[in-house]
């Protein structure tokens, strides 16, 4: 599934803020993977995830979700919505 943020045939714009945000290596893989197999930058897949997400929708098709699964295995993640907001971060980790 190809992300369109747009309505009537006219693309939306907006303004947009450099951010540092931390996430978890493998998700950041997985990630990187999946807006490169979408050809989309990151940033643009995160946005449609969350926009999906508060409205209610799911933001992938079936399709795109085998793709998510074959490169959660490349990439080693076995982490689960079930982990979400119950991690810690290593001590060397949190330094950089």
């Amino acid at each position: 599934m190809v992300f369109c943020y747009h309505g009537s045939g006219m693309k939306n714009t907006s303004t947009r803020t450099q951010t540092g945000v931390r996430l978890e290596t493998s998700t950041l893989k997985v990630l990187k993977g999946l807006s490169e197999y979408l050809d989309l930058s990151l940033g643009d897949l995160l946005e449609g995830i969350v926009w999906h997400s508060f409205e209610g929708k799911a933001p992938f098709s079936e399709e795109t979700i085998r793709k998510i699964n074959k490169l959660r295995s490349v990439y080693d993640l076995e982490l689960t919505a079930s982990d979400s907001h119950r991690m810690t971060e290593k001590a060397n980790d949190a330094n950089q």
